[in-house]
């Protein structure tokens, strides 16, 4: 069956309501990365312990927990629009105010809660992204969603090596974020409501008014495909059988983020550890971040290609094998080290983009940003408390143990995603949320052979 809305062409607003959207992970990739760099000038001036140097680089993830979960029970509670432009606001603030912080328990309060902005956007973009994107569109959107968080990581790196150069350059450094903020904000001015969270809140009239604005003056809600089911709590959802989805969502989120998010807080210390001293160290970070962004391009290019179900297993399996590769062989020569970790960094893409294409897919509108932003939330928990751990292992353990542990949470992944990732490939929102699919015959083939 066809349907206008789903089947509809990409229009110049769908390309910019996905740059608007992006705006979000790149703004994480662009705080959680530039703080690396910070650490290097404020570590001796604060004196920061070991610990505390975890604390700072796990604050804004922390803060993302909390925001995510809180942002998407906003958005689907009082709609997409509004939130869309808000909660970076609070983030451009914030930024400001880290270059005028005395003491490292200040940078924590205000990395809480920039991490805070930046995880209440997420669940609020991605779930306004999904609901206007085709069927056809929607993993590869979804998809390309996520590389821009590499871009953010890409620019702090560039930016944060400029203003290594300055004495107290962190504090630039850190109220630097503030100023793509802020374009993202003007930017994001005017873009409509979701017509399916319009269609859900009863207000029909409303949403009639966006799907003629967006997809053609005869376009109603008769052509958006009918999600089904009745509006229902997060809970109440879980407790019907979505637990098991939610479950396998946050497991492979967290296994896929947690060696990810230690090595893009402490990439520097990790490369030096591995005897890439200096500036080959930070070269060496920006390198691996280029190759990180074209891990996800390729995946994006691959989502409806290959699949969802085997680009997410193949991407687990042979990023945690080029981490054990690390963790075996910590003093191998520079050349090799370099090698694996742009093999994790380019392998561990498919994995990067399935994070917001499954959690977009697999929950009905009525809880869609609850959905995703409780599984961002629970994910960052691992992460946060990863990022944390990793100077104390690295002091500790060691930097081959360090990479098998992250190489075990990879390949957990793996296990996870062949025991329960589903093929949504080629589906409506409506067939993909169902818990029992309703893909056509063909795909439902295929589904099988590709898994």
């Amino acid at each position: 069956m066809s349907h206008v809305v789903d089947d509809a062409p990409l229009s110049s607003f769908h390309k910019k309501l996905a740059l608007y959207s992006s705006g979000g992970p790149f703004l994480d990739g662009y705080i959680l990365s530039i703080i690396g760099v910070a650490m290097i000038q404020i570590t001796p001036q604060f004196g920061l312990s070991a610990s505390e140097q975890g604390l700072i680089g796990a604050a804004a993830l922390i803060g993302i927990f909390f925001g995510a979960f809180l942002g998407g029970w906003l958005t689907d509670k009082f709609g997409r629009h509004l939130l869309f432009t808000v909660d970076l606001i609070a983030l451009v603030a914030c930024s400001i105010a880290q270059a005028f912080v005395g003491d490292a328990v200040w940078l924590i309060v205000l990395r809480l809660l920039i991490g805070f902005a930046v995880g209440a956007d997420y669940p609020i973009a991605t779930s306004l992204l999904a609901e206007f994107t085709p069927s056809k569109w929607r993993g590869p959107l979804l998809g390309a969603f996520v590389t821009m968080w590499f871009v953010g990581a890409a620019v702090a790196y560039i930016v944060g090596q400029f203003l290594l150069t300055f004495a107290d350059g962190w504090r630039w450094m850190l109220a630097s974020a503030a100023i793509p903020g802020l374009i993202i904000v003007l930017l994001r001015m005017g873009t409509p409501e979701s017509p399916r969270w319009l269609a859900k809140m009863g207000r029909h009239e409303e949403a009639n008014e966006v799907l003629a604005k967006v997809y053609g003056p005869h376009v109603t809600l008769a052509d958006l495909p009918e999600e089904g089911g009745a509006n229902v709590s997060l809970g109440e959802l879980v407790r019907s059988g979505y637990g098991k989805r939610m479950a396998f969502i946050t497991i492979f989120w967290t296994c896929s983020i947690v060696p990810l998010f230690a090595v893009y807080a402490f990439g520097p210390a990790i490369l030096e550890a591995l005897n890439l001293s200096g500036d080959l160290a930070h070269l060496g970070s920006a390198a691996i971040t280029v190759m990180f962004l074209i891990g996800c391009l390729v995946a994006v290019f691959l989502v409806n290609r290959m699949g969802r179900r085997p680009l997410i297993i193949h991407s687990f399996l042979w990023a945690g094998l080029a981490l054990l590769g690390l963790g075996l062989f910590p003093s191998a020569d520079p050349m090799i080290i370099m090698i694996l970790f742009a093999a994790y960094a380019l392998l561990i893409g498919g994995t990067q983009i399935m994070q917001w294409v499954y959690p977009n897919e697999l929950f009905p509108t009525e809880v869609r940003g609850s959905a995703v932003g409780l599984a961002s939330s629970l994910s960052r928990i691992g992460a946060a408390t990863g990022t944390y751990l990793v100077p104390l292992a690295l002091s500790g353990l060691g930097i081959g143990t360090t990479m098998i542990i992250a190489a075990i949470i990879t390949l957990l992944g793996m296990v996870v995603s062949i025991a329960w990732a589903p093929e949504t490939r080629g589906m409506t929102l409506g067939q993909a949320a169902a818990l029992e699919t309703a893909a056509p015959k063909g795909a439902r083939s295929r589904n099988r052979v590709l898994s």
